[in-house]
């Protein structure tokens, strides 16, 4: 890794860059961008293959280069600015609790510890600390894996709960620390979220496929309105309507789904793991509460008002 490049350094860094951006480079083209000459670029390539990077050289009139991939990690080359980035993600990365926090701690270190002073110094003022809750470690070769799958388009047979499942998989997302697998499920004929860290898959993967389109096209805002009252989230769903302001409310609803019934009134679709649960968490508000249903959340809040009269030493009915 080098920070805290000079001149010819910065040059080498944009050249790599240059070499990402698309798979040939005529050698006029390269020395035009990076305004150098065509003798620079050819010194240039030189240094980038001693340092291990594979860049192949073109045949043609005009000549060029292409960079392949290489059987070794070359050394990495970073600005200032990309290093403190790096150091941010690595932090958040070491507190996830994705399987991966071990992994990531040690490549901190090994980043910080090549770093200059002055960039070391920079990032030690830098501290991220995770405060979600902890989420089941996922096995890292389970989740390359399933990302492999994702990338080369092939069907995944996976181990979930009591039986096999066939999906054709298109997306590995995170939430709240977990993470799972948006895929295609072949047997429910429909959309799931699959937890990763409850799947084992299976070798070999089955065939390729033809992605299909995530519904509304965004990934991000599928999985949240999976979350939102889906099958895949709570365990159980309510429905109520509350004499506040729905733009005070949404404030602290975290995942629920808050509309607008007037100036200070709102309905309010929310999850829970328990109707007790959810039944207590809707009393915070702090606002009178209509159940619109079902039935067991308004029961919830029956079996609630006992038991906290019952804790208030009142007698309930008197």
């Amino acid at each position: 890794m080098i920070v805290g490049m000079p001149k010819t350094s910065a040059r080498l860094l944009a050249m790599l860059s240059l070499l990402q951006a698309r798979r040939d480079w005529p050698g006029a083209l390269l020395a035009d961008r990076l305004e150098i000459s065509p003798r620079t670029v050819r010194r240039d390539v030189d240094r980038l293959r001693e340092l291990g990077y594979p860049i192949a050289t073109i045949k043609g009139p005009d000549g060029g280069y292409r960079l392949g991939a290489g059987t070794e990690l070359p050394p990495l080359l970073f600005d200032d600015e990309q290093a403190v980035a790096l150091t941010v993600a690595l932090q958040v990365a070491a507190g996830s609790g994705g399987g991966i926090g071990d992994a990531a701690g040690r490549a901190l270190n090994t980043v910080r510890q090549v770093m200059p002073t002055r960039l070391r110094h920079r990032i030690d003022t830098v501290r991220v600390t995770s405060v979600a809750r902890p989420a089941p470690e996922v096995d890292g070769a389970v989740l390359v894996e399933v990302s492999t799958a994702v990338r080369r388009q092939e069907v995944l047979r996976f181990d979930y709960g009591e039986g096999v499942r066939r999906a054709e998989p298109h997306h590995v997302v995170t939430r709240y620390g977990r993470w799972y697998l948006v895929a295609w499920d072949l047997d429910k004929d429909d959309w799931r979220t699959f937890r990763i860290d409850r799947m084992t898959p299976r070798t070999p993967t089955g065939p390729r496929f033809t992605p299909r389109a995530v519904p509304g096209g965004d990934v991000a805002a599928f999985v949240t309105a999976r979350f939102q009252g889906s099958d895949t989230g709570w365990q159980c769903r309510g429905e109520v309507i509350l004499d506040k302001p729905a733009a005070r409310v949404a404030e602290f609803a975290g995942d629920a789904i808050v509309e607008a019934l007037g100036p200070d009134r709102c309905r309010m679709l929310v999850g829970s793991w328990s109707w007790p649960a959810m039944a207590a968490t809707l009393g915070r508000f702090e606002a009178e509460i209509e159940v619109v249903g079902p039935p067991e959340l308004r029961d919830a809040f029956a079996q609630l008002a006992h038991r906290f009269a019952r804790t208030a030493g009142v007698i309930v009915g008197r």
